[in-house]
C-alpha cells in the first residue's frame, strides 16, 4: 500500500530482483499530482510504517453511452468483430533516469495502470511497450530507492518519453517483504481484470493470508474466513484436513456448492458427479484465497455458491534458495510440521513444501494422521511466455468417533460409542499451465489438469446413533475412486471500440471423468481395514457397485464495455454440455429375525442423462469517485444431479430415485471501496432463486412409520443484507507508527422461504443451513513486531431440514432438529525477531459447548460436537 494525502494507491507487484527491498523503519506518504498538472512529481509529506506496493484498482477513462443496454450490446459486439483489425497500435518506449544527473535507473518498474501491464527497465534504464492502442493512460514508475512517479500520457503515435525519479534521500534496509498489519487490510477485492479473468461487477473477496494473525496450524476456517461475509462453517475437529463452508443456504458439507480450485484448476472429486472437496491445501502454504459469489457461474462453472480458489505461495524471485520451517504444538497431542523451500535460478523458479500433521480430538476414537506434499516448477522462456508444472499429494487417515443424539450431547459432549470407524483419503493432483502474451493487449492461458484419488470409509453406521456398536458384526465399507482430467483455455484481449477501451474474454473447458463407487460388508475388526468381505457376509443389507463416466464441455465469454470513465457493463454467456452416466447394480436383501435371507436380488440400474443449455449474466460497475464503487450483477446458476449420491444406500435417509437437476439465479448488489488507508468496506445485498432445491424431509415411509427422505423439495428464495467494514483506528487518529489498532465488523442478515412444494408441511418454511444472524467481529492490535487478534463469532439458530423440525431429545438418530445458536471467541498472538517468529493462541476462549452440524453420514450420523477451549503454539524459522 502506498498512501497518499488524498487517497491510497495500490500498485501491482511483479517486481523482479528488488521485491524483498522495502522500507525497514519508514514508509512514505505522497502528495498526489494536481489536477491538470500530471507532470508534477509527487513529494513526500510524511512518514510512518513500512511500504509494500500491491494490486492497483483502476478507473477506466470512457465516455458514457446514451442508448439502451441491449442495443448497445448487440451493436458493440458486431462492431467489435468487424473493426478489431482497424484500430491502430503504437509503440511507447522511453528511459527512466535519476532526476539530478540523468543517470539511468536499471530494474525500475514501469506500469500502465489502465491496461494492467508492466515492464522493467534494462541496465541502461530503457523500457518499451508494444502494440499499445491509442488513448490516454496512467503510468506509474517505481523503484524502491526513489519517490513514486505517476503521470498521464496520451498515445496517438509512436512515442518516446523520459521519466525522471527523485531519490528518497535516505538509506534503506533490506527486510522480508511483509506489511505491518496496520497498513494493509486482510481483505481486498479483485481488480476488474487479473490475468486471463474478468471480475468487473462481481462480488469478490480475497483473503490476504500474510496479514492475518490466526491459527494456521489447524487451518482454523472460523478465523481464516472471518472477514468473508455470510459464510456458514462446519467444524470437523480433524486439524483442518477438510474444509466445510457454505453460505446463503447452501450446504457446507465438504464445500460441495462452490467450485473449488487451486491456482486456477479444479481439485474436487468430480465437478459434475461428486463435487465434494476432500483435499484442502494447508493454510501455511497459501498466499491468498479468492472467493467469488454466484456470478462466477459464467467463467468457472454453474455452481450456486461461486468460486473458491486457493492461491499458493510463489517461488522467491530474489533468492536461489529460501527455507521456511514452522513447527506447531497444540491441545490433544496436536503436532504440525510445515517445511518449504523456494527460489529462482535464472529463468527457473521453484517452490515446494511438505506438511505432516497428527493429533487427537477431545473425544476418544478420534486420532488423525496426515502427509501433504506439493511441488511447483516454472520456466520463463521469455518475458511473454511461461510454463509451470505442479503436483500435489495428500494422504490422511482419521478415526471417527461417530455422531451423537441431542440427549447424549447435553449429557456429555465428549462421549463416543464408535470404536471401529475409519476414514482414509489419498489425493494426487497434477497441473501443467502455459501463459503467453501475444502482445501488450492480448494474453492467453492453457491449463491441463488431472486427478487420481480415492477415499474410503469403514465403520458401523446405523440410523439409531444411540445403538451400541455390535463388535461381532461386519462393518460397512464405502470405497470411491476418482480419475478425471480436463483442459481450460482462456484468451483475453483489450481493444478500442467507438473510441473507448474494452476487454474481451473467450474461453473453453473440456472435462471428463470415470469414477467408481462400491459399497458392501467389511471386516468385523477394529483396525483401519478397508477390504471388502462379500464372500464372508453375502447377506449384508447395503451393497452396490457402480461406475460414473461423466463428460462436460463448456464455452464462455465475457466483455467489459466501458461506457464512460466511471460506468462499465459486463455481459457474459456460458454454454454447457453435460453427459452423466450411472452403470452398475445394487442388492435388495431381506432377512428374517434369525438373519436368514428371504429375499436376495441383484437389480441393474443403468442411467444416462444428456443435456445442453445456456447461462446468461451481466454485471455493472459505477465509480463516482476513487474511494467508492457501486456494483451489481445477475447470473443464472445450475447444479446437475449427482448419481453418486443417488446410488449410495444410506441408513439415515431414503433417496428419491427421480431426483432432477437444480436451477436458478443469483443477484448481487452493493457498494465497496476504501478511504485512504483507514477504512475498507463492502456493503450490499443479494437475492437467490433456487428451483427444484434438493433437501431432506421427514415423512411416513412405506415400511417404517417415519423416515427421512431426500428429494427435490420445491422452489425457494433466499435474500439478505451483507456488510463488512475494516477500520484502521490507530491510523485514523494519527497515532505513533510503532502501534496499530484495527477493528472489523462482518454481519449478514438473511431471510429465506420455500415458496412452493408438493411435499407436505414445507411451503412457507425457512430454508435449511441459514442462520438469520451471522456475525463476526474483532480487533487487530500490535506494537512493532508484536501482533494480535481477538475475534468474536455469533450464529443464530438454523434448521437442518425443510420442515423446520425442532430438537427432539427422545430422537435416536441425531440428525433431526435445528442447530442452536452459538458464540465463540478466539485469541491469536505473534512476535517476530530476526529470522524467528513465535505464534500462539487460544481457540474457543470462553469454552462454549456447541455444535455446528448434524451429519447424515460419515463422520456421523448424528451431532458432531465442536471442540472446547484449545491452545496452539508455533515456532517459525526462515533462512
Amino acid at each position: 500500500m502506498i498512501e497518499f494525502r488524498n487517497r491510497s494507491l495500490e500498485i501491482p507487484l511483479n517486481i523482479s530482483a528488488e521485491i524483498t527491498k522495502v522500507f525497514a523503519k519508514t514508509s512514505h506518504v505522497f502528495e498526489t499530482c494536481e489536477v491538470g498538472n500530471p507532470n508534477k512529481t509527487p513529494k513526500v509529506i510524511k512518514t510512518s510504517g513500512v511500504l509494500t506496493p500491491q494490486a492497483f484498482p483502476k478507473d477506466s477513462p470512457f465516455e458514457k453511452g446514451n442508448f439502451s443496454f441491449y442495443k448497445n450490446l448487440v451493436f458493440s459486439v458486431f462492431l467489435c468483430l468487424l473493426s478489431l483489425p482497424l484500430f491502430a497500435q503504437f509503440s511507447f518506449s522511453g528511459k527512466v533516469v535519476h532526476k539530478s544527473d540523468n543517470l539511468p535507473i536499471p530494474n525500475a518498474e514501469v506500469y500502465n495502470l489502465d491496461l494492467g501491464k508492466s515492464t522493467t527497465t534494462d541496465s541502461n534504464g530503457n523500457f518499451e511497450f508494444n502494440n499499445v492502442p491509442a488513448g490516454t493512460y496512467e503510468f506509474a514508475v517505481f523503484d524502491m530507492e526513489f519517490k513514486l512517479l505517476k503521470e498521464m500520457v496520451t498515445i496517438s503515435k509512436n512515442l518516446t518519453i523520459t521519466f525522471k525519479l527523485e531519490p528518497l534521500g535516505e538509506e534503506l534496509s533490506e527486510v522480508v517483504i511483509k506489511k505491518r498489519k496496520d497498513e494493509i487490510f486482510a481483505l481486498r477485492s479483485l481488480k476488474q481484470v487479473e490475468g486471463t479473468a474478468i471480475y468487473a461487477g462481481k462480488k469478490s473477496e480475497v483473503v490476504v493470508m500474510e496479514n492475518l494473525t490466526t491459527n494456521t496450524a489447524t487451518n482454523n476456517a472460523r478465523q481464516i474466513y472471518a472477514q468473508v461475509v455470510g459464510l456458514n462453517i462446519y467444524e470437523n475437529n480433524d486439524g483442518g484436513l477438510q474444509l466445510n463452508i457454505g453460505g446463503r443456504g447452501l450446504n457446507p458439507n465438504r464445500t460441495a456448492y462452490f467450485n473449488t480450485r487451486q491456482n486456477g484448476y479444479d481439485i474436487s472429486a468430480d465437478v459434475l458427479g461428486y463435487p465434494e472437496s476432500y483435499y484442502t491445501p494447508p493454510a501455511d502454504a497459501l498466499s491468498e484465497i479468492e472467493v467469488i459469489r454466484g456470478a462466477a457461474s459464467l467463467q468457472y462453472g454453474t455452481q450456486f455458491g461461486g468460486l473458491i480458489n486457493f492461491i499458493l505461495k510463489k517461488p522467491n524471485p530474489n533468492k536461489k534458495f529460501e527455507w521456511i520451517s514452522r513447527q506447531s504444538l497444540g491441545s490433544y497431542n496436536l503436532f504440525n510440521s510445515f517445511n518449504s523451500f523456494s527460489g529462482t535460478v535464472g529463468k527457473l523458479g521453484y517452490y515446494a513444501y511438505y506438511n505432516y500433521k497428527t493429533g487427537d480430538d477431545f473425544r476418544p476414537n478420534s486420532q488423525f494422521d496426515s502427509k501433504n506434499a506439493y511441488a511447483h516448477i516454472d520456466y520463463s522462456f521469455s518475458s511473454k511466455t511461461k510454463l509451470a508444472f505442479e503436483m500435489s499429494y495428500l494422504h490422511y487417515l482419521a478415526q471417527q468417533p461417530g455422531g451423537m443424539t441431542d440427549k447424549q450431547f447435553e449429557e456429555d459432549p465428549t462421549f463416543s460409542n464408535r470404536t471401529r470407524n475409519w476414514f482414509e483419503v489419498d489425493w494426487k493432483l497434477y497441473s501443467l499451465r502455459l501463459d503467453h502474451g501475444f502482445s501488450e493487449k492480448t494474453d492467453f492461458s492453457l491449463n491441463l489438469f488431472a486427478l487420481d484419488a480415492e477415499r474410503k470409509n469403514v465403520g458401523f453406521r446405523q440410523n439409531r446413533v444411540s445403538q451400541p456398536d455390535d463388535l461381532e458384526k461386519p462393518r460397512e465399507v464405502i470405497s470411491g475412486n476418482f480419475n478425471n482430467w480436463g483442459a481450460e483455455a482462456r484468451l483475453l484481449t483489450r481493444y478500442n471500440l467507438l473510441g473507448n477501451a474494452s476487454v474481451l474474454l473467450l474461453g473453453g473447458k473440456y472435462y471428463q471423468s470415470n469414477n467408481d463407487e462400491r459399497q458392501g460388508p467389511g471386516t468385523n475388526g477394529s483396525d483401519a481395514n478397508f477390504n471388502f468381505e462379500t464372500s464372508t457376509y453375502p447377506y449384508f443389507e447395503r451393497q452396490s457397485d457402480f461406475t460414473f463416466p461423466n463428460l462436460n464441455f463448456a464455452a464462455f465469454g465475457e466483455n467489459i464495455f466501458n461506457l464512460s470513465s466511471k460506468f462499465s457493463v459486463t455481459p457474459g454467456i456460458r454454454f454447457e454440455y453435460i453427459k452423466t452416466k450411472s452403470e452398475g447394480d445394487y442388492k435388495k436383501i431381506n432377512v428374517d429375525i434369525a438373519g436368514n435371507p428371504i429375499l436376495y436380488e441383484t437389480i441393474p440400474d443403468n442411467r444416462e442423462f444428456e443435456r445442453a443449455f445456456v447461462l446468461l449474466g451481466v454485471g455493472m460497475s459505477y465509480k463516482p469517485m476513487k474511494i467508492t464503487e457501486f456494483y451489481g450483477n445477475i447470473s443464472q446458476n445450475y447444479r446437475s444431479v449427482t448419481f453418486n449420491d443417488i446410488r449410495i444406500i444410506n441408513s439415515s435417509f431414503v433417496v428419491d430415485p427421480d431426483i432432477t437437476d437444480e436451477s436458478g439465479y443469483t443477484f448481487d448488489f452493493g457498494a465497496r471501496g476504501r478511504f485512504d488507508n483507514y477504512v475498507s468496506y463492502d456493503l450490499g445485498g443479494f437475492f437467490l432463486s433456487y428451483k427444484n432445491r434438493l433437501g431432506v424431509i421427514g415423512r411416513r415411509g412405506s415400511i417404517n412409520p417415519y423416515e427421512r427422505f431426500r428429494t427435490n423439495i420445491g422452489d425457494a428464495i433466499t435474500y439478505g443484507l451483507e456488510g463488512f467494514i475494516d477500520w484502521n483506528i490507530w491510523g485514523s487518529f494519527k497515532g505513533p507508527s510503532d502501534f496499530n489498532l484495527c477493528t472489523f465488523l462482518n454481519l449478514a442478515y438473511t431471510e429465506s422461504e420455500y415458496i412452493s412444494s408438493e411435499e407436505a408441511n414445507v411451503t412457507g418454511k425457512q430454508v435449511e443451513f441459514i442462520p438469520k444472524i451471522n456475525l463476526k467481529t474483532g480487533l487487530h492490535f500490535g506494537y512493532k513486531d508484536f501482533a494480535g487478534s481477538l475475534q468474536y463469532t455469533y450464529l443464530s439458530t438454523q434448521f437442518t431440514d425443510a420442515t423446520n423440525a425442532a430438537r427432539d431429545f427422545t430422537d435416536q438418530s441425531g440428525i433431526k432438529g435445528e442447530i442452536p445458536a452459538y458464540d465463540i471467541m478466539d485469541l491469536s498472538l505473534s512476535y517476530g525477531f530476526g529470522r524467528f517468529k513465535i505464534e500462539a493462541g487460544i481457540n474457543n476462549l470462553l469454552d462454549r459447548s456447541y455444535f455446528t452440524r448434524r451429519a447424515t453420514g460419515y463422520p456421523g450420523p448424528g451431532i458432531i460436537p465442536s471442540q472446547p477451549r484449545t491452545w496452539y503454539a508455533t515456532l517459525e524459522i526462515k533462512l
